[in-house]
């Protein structure tokens, strides 16, 4: 590792908690860093909670629904019509974020250093048909099981807090128990 790259790890290591969502909010303020993602939620007979992932249509790596904010919508809707589009994923949002992970996102001359806003999405059905079905993968799995397929480390940290999260258990459960 050279000396360049070096203080560049060390910087971010040493990054205190509140310079590092600084920085978030500035990333967020640039079009081209900030994108919005649903993290599809279900319950299954035993009321356990699993995750939709999908594959991405250039790596095929293991994702959640993700794209950009659009123009006129909300981010917690922009987030649900990816969900659509992407899985044929059907059901309510909650308005209020999860949390954010980075990536560094391939361009055609460089990566650029994204930021990604987390929605839940309350899974009501799956359409028979939709936009992108024959691009991507669908795999529903639990939470953990979804935290150790996804290649992002912040998205996988995000996965692995929905237990502790208490407004998005509410919602999840509609204020019943469930189970992870």
């Amino acid at each position: 590792m050279d000396d360049d790259h070096r203080h560049c790890v060390m910087y971010v290591l040493e990054m205190t908690s509140q310079e590092a969502e600084d920085q978030r909010q500035r990333m967020r303020k640039e079009r081209y860093s900030h994108q919005v993602a649903a993290l599809p939620i279900r319950l299954n007979e035993e009321r356990r909670v699993e995750v939709c992932l999908v594959t991405s249509r250039t790596t095929g790596r293991w994702i959640i629904p993700k794209g950009w904010p659009m123009k006129g919508l909300r981010d917690d809707e922009a987030a649900k019509v990816e969900a659509e589009e992407e899985a044929g994923l059907v059901g309510a949002m909650l308005k209020a974020s999860l949390g954010a992970y980075t990536y560094w996102r391939r361009t055609r001359v460089d990566f650029r250093l994204t930021i990604v806003e987390v929605y839940a999405l309350r899974v009501k059905r799956q359409k028979k048909r939709w936009k992108e079905q024959s691009q991507r993968k669908l795999i529903w799995a639990p939470v953990l099981d979804a935290a150790d397929l996804v290649l992002e480390p912040e998205l996988s940290s995000l996965l692995v807090g929905i237990p502790g999260n208490r407004r998005a258990c509410a919602f999840i459960g509609r204020d019943e128990p469930i189970q992870f």
